[in-house]
């Protein structure tokens, strides 16, 4: 929570570099770290730390039902980036693990668009299918569709 700065996101952005209010046309994508919450409530350190406090259960709110929705039908890991993209309004630690996330989220779907990984990919996945359909084929000949062990007999 603390950025080692008294003003909010200081510290943060002078080692950053420029912000996006400078004028440089990037957008949000090189704004600077730190609280986004209104000035007035960070004028106030107790206003400010109670808001702090709500966004943080609201964020933890939110990653704890993606968290819930891995295993259940749902958009999981959608919801908990969402999540984390409540945090990283308030934590400069959310908005690193955000950027660090975007990062490799582009350099993973750059890397998926490579002729050579997409064929051993297709390659790969084929050969798992013949592999599941000949394991399937010797079960089904050595056993049948029953089942191997006597759940009428208990």
């Amino acid at each position: 929570m603390n950025t080692g700065s008294d003003k909010p996101g200081e510290a943060a952005v002078a080692a950053h570099g420029a912000t996006a209010a400078d004028g440089d046309g990037e957008g949000q994508a090189e704004r600077g770290l730190g609280s986004r919450a209104p000035e007035f409530v960070k004028a106030r350190r107790a206003l400010h730390l109670s808001w702090q406090v709500g966004v943080f259960i609201v964020g933890l709110a939110v990653v704890v039902a993606g968290i819930i929705m891995l295993p259940l039908p749902g958009p999981g890991w959608v919801v908990i980036f969402g999540g984390m993209a409540i945090w990283a309004t308030e934590f400069v630690w959310a908005q690193l693990v955000l950027r660090w996330t975007k990062r490799k989220v582009t350099e993973a779907a750059q890397r998926a668009l490579d002729p050579r990984v997409r064929r051993r990919n297709i390659i790969l996945t084929s050969i798992g299918v013949v592999i599941i359909g000949v394991l399937a084929g010797i079960y089904l000949w050595k056993f049948g569709l029953e089942m191997p062990w006597k759940i009428k007999d208990q």
